[in-house]
């Protein structure tokens, strides 16, 4: 598997079909998982960790936009708020041949809010406006800019305050929004509680699709199932899934023939752990340690027999020095 060359904008932005996304998630989205996610589905749409702007112009681009070509159609997330910035960071994500450039404006972290990018850009549509104006420009109508967002932040989160943002940065040219449907609290809340504790709102993310029918809106917050996917795609554009899809990947595996309409037969856990291994072993010839690829891959047998072994061998065994495809088989006899 390679890196994906870089490719000319063709002269509209192809519709990307938006009906399962898996969320871009910091230390999981990286691309050995989208490898392994991709060999559950072929037609849900993957997610970048955010990749922020200063990562992308003053550090190693090379290694921070590297992707397999088998990922299509994936998307890079950048994280920043200057426009010069996001241009620039945007025009080498699509001439790396990303299928879409999105801008994160809904990660409530400290770290992020402190750099002025993530859920804090929800009180200042017009300089997201002006970013993703910038984008636009930059790369050329062959791929479409997008805006992941809440539905509110700290006392901002009134459905007045949410219409403007959407407007506002719809103007500037992104027709795409996906919302996850709770507010965000900047102070108080680790991330790990603003994606529990405020409520979810479905109805808000529901009034924002029906006041703008013209944008596709994917709903993003607190989907586990492909049945509640398949409700929600009754009123929205696309459903986008987060920690479930990670900690119970064979979710996955159902997406084609559930949601796309697929006809071929699935391949079962066993096999897409033997075409993972095709990858894995290339990877660990280039130097990378098995640890890091299988993490990805603790939850595929949850519910089956031999799963607590598969996820025991894997995880004592597979950060060893000189870890090798030896560690994955024994982990294999537990479940085959």
């Amino acid at each position: 598997m390679t890196v994906a060359p870089p490719r000319s904008a063709p002269s509209q932005a192809p519709r990307l079909d938006r009906r399962l996304a898996v969320a871009p998630m910091m230390d999981w989205t990286d691309r050995h998982c989208r490898v392994f996610l991709r060999l559950l589905s072929r037609r849900a749409l993957l997610y970048t960790e955010m990749v922020t702007t200063g990562a992308l112009l003053r550090g190693d681009a090379a290694r921070h936009l590297r992707y397999e070509s088998c990922e299509h159609p994936v998307a890079l997330q950048l994280g920043g708020s200057d426009p010069k910035a996001l241009a620039a960071a945007a025009l080498l994500g699509a001439e790396a041949g990303y299928d879409e450039i999105n801008l994160n404006c809904g990660c409530p972290s400290d770290r992020v809010t402190t750099g002025r990018f993530g859920a804090c850009l929800m009180a200042e549509p017009d300089l997201v406006a002006e970013g993703v104006a910038a984008m636009r420009a930059a790369v050329g109508p062959g791929v479409p800019v997008t805006v992941k967002t809440r539905i509110g932040i700290d006392d901002l989160d009134s459905y007045e305050h949410l219409q403007r943002f959407v407007r506002t940065v719809a103007e500037a040219g992104c027709d795409v929004f996906i919302i996850h449907a709770r507010k965000a609290w900047l102070a108080g809340l680790s991330p790990k509680e603003n994606r529990e504790i405020p409520p979810l709102r479905y109805e808000v993310a529901a009034a924002i699709k029906r006041d703008f029918p013209m944008l596709a809106v994917v709903l993003n917050g607190g989907i586990k199932t492909l049945e509640q996917a398949g409700t929600q795609l009754c009123e929205f554009d696309g459903v986008m899934i987060g920690r479930e899809a990670y900690h119970n990947p064979w979710l996955l595996a159902r997406v084609d023939s559930t949601l796309f309409g697929e006809t071929d037969p699935a391949a079962t856990r066993v096999e897409v752990i033997e075409r993972y291994l095709e990858f894995v072993a290339a990877e660990l010839a280039a130097g990378q340690p098995l640890a890091r690829m299988m993490r990805h891959t603790l939850g595929l047998f949850a519910g089956e027999p031999g799963a607590r072994r598969w996820r025991r061998t894997l995880s004592e065994r597979a950060p060893r020095a000189g870890a090798g495809i030896e560690v994955v088989r024994a982990a294999l006899a537990e479940v085959s």
